[in-house]
């Protein structure tokens, strides 16, 4: 089966390839490092033997969420270096943003697609002791082949909806051979655990999700500072932020904001702060905004010196890559995309570690017990449209009381759960070598 699997995908990668090079248009990083994803490398410097941990984070919320554990594996395994692999472009600018501090203690490069060829010569080139995979990421053939070279595999802050089970157990014996071959599974819940069970993995941990372990960085709020005196002191202009939206939920986002701003319901002065989730997209969008009637700014036009948001302008445009938490940091509340839609969901996390009352979709299934949990503690609440989320927000944004109360409950509830990454690190010891704490 797994061969047959390995065919399909060099049968496939005209396609795949080609595919790849129309992403270019948009996103020109597609067509970046493309030898990578073939396994093609330079030859390594007879020098370069360092132990070398594996860490898998294919787009930017894995490896915002990797920060943490990569931070600790650094500091727990000093003769180590980390070897970070993504399948994204705006993945790997969000690994050289975070963690370009480590210098040579950390090298990234794209994933190399699941092939038998392909994955051999990653493993050879790079001699990895230990290989973690972030979240959800499952591949067949690199598992396999991790286990014939003696790598073992870690899945971490794993989650596994219902959806996704259904998905893996259509794939038959192929994924039952993949769940076979995980060493460990590091669980972010105990749901989470027991549909990986369900799959055959043998060894599963319950560690609470390493997102709610992310610091906030210094630099990101002296950042979302510079911004907020941009648009206004806080008081002065009310800030509604919609974070990480997807292709569906704009519009009507829109709508629902050019509508209230009309009857009165939002503060006439409310800023819809819009930062979608694809880099790709940004120019759509703005086009959507302006379709409207809607004034609209771009956040890169404010790099400019002596910019600034104009009092005129409805809608800012978050036009940047790795500012999430300047851009929460700015905001009097947040929305978090991908649930009006039936998308998932986003995390919440990062808002609410910030204290910032969060409104969220009913869509939430890629993180439903963090959401319901959050709803629970009084830091999240359910919105079950756009034109409830304008009414909610309207109600926050008149409301200092309440909307202060609701941030305080949505720090707490991001504060109490903190831990997943020393319990997580604390099952590495016994799958690496000795040489490693040296």
């Amino acid at each position: 089966m797994l061969r047959l699997y390995s065919l399909i995908w060099w049968l496939a990668m005209p396609l795949v390839l080609g595919r790849l090079w129309w992403r270019g248009r948009k996103e020109a990083g597609y067509r970046e490092h493309w030898n990578e994803r073939l396994a093609v490398y330079r030859p390594r410097a007879a020098n370069d033997e360092p132990h070398t941990i594996w860490v898998h984070a294919v787009s930017v919320g894995e490896t915002r969420a990797a920060e943490p554990l990569v931070d600790a594996l650094l500091k727990e395994y000093p003769r180590s270096r980390i070897v970070m692999t993504h399948m994204t472009p705006t993945g790997r600018a969000t690994g050289k943003q975070l963690f370009g501090k480590h210098g040579a203690r950390l090298a990234q490069a794209y994933l190399p697609y699941d092939t038998i060829t392909m994955v051999r010569r990653f493993i050879r080139h790079f001699e990895p002791r230990i290989c973690i995979l972030m979240e959800t990421e499952v591949w067949p053939t690199l598992i396999a082949e991790c286990g014939k070279a003696g790598v073992p595999v870690v899945l971490a802050n794993a989650r596994l909806s219902e959806r996704s089970l259904r998905k893996a157990k259509k794939l038959g014996t192929l994924m039952a051979q993949a769940a076979r071959g995980i060493t460990l599974v590091a669980a972010q819940t105990d749901a989470d655990a027991e549909r990986v069970r369900s799959l055959g993995v043998q060894q599963v941990a319950v560690t609470g999700s390493i997102k709610f372990d992310v610091v906030v960085p210094a630099a990101a709020l002296a950042v979302g500072a510079g911004l907020r005196a941009q648009i206004g002191a806080h008081g002065a202009r009310p800030v509604m932020l919609c974070a990480s939206t997807r292709e569906g939920e704009e519009e009507p986002i829109l709508d629902a904001f050019r509508a209230a701003l009309a009857a009165g319901t939002l503060p006439a002065e409310t800023l819809l702060l819009l930062v979608p989730r694809h880099p790709q997209r940004f120019d759509e969008v703005e086009q959507m905004v302006s379709a409207r009637g809607l004034s609209v700014q771009r956040r890169s036009a404010l790099a400019q010196p002596g910019a600034g948001v104009a009092a005129a302008t409805q809608v800012l445009l978050g036009d940047s890559m790795g500012e999430m938490f300047a851009y929460y940091a700015v905001c009097d509340l947040a929305f978090i995309g991908g649930s009006l839609q039936p998308l998932g969901g986003q995390n919440l996390i990062e808002a609410a570690a910030l204290g910032k009352p969060v409104l969220i979709g009913e869509h939430t299934f890629n993180f439903a017990l963090v959401t319901e949990q959050a709803v629970e503690a009084g830091g999240a609440a359910r919105i079950a449209s756009a034109e409830d989320l304008m009414q909610q927000a309207a109600g926050l944004l008149r409301d200092d009381v309440a909307r202060t109360a609701m941030g305080h409950s949505a720090q707490g509830f991001a504060n109490q759960h903190r831990g997943a990454t020393q319990r997580t690190l604390a099952l590495l010891p016994a799958l690496l070598s000795q040489e490693a704490h040296a």
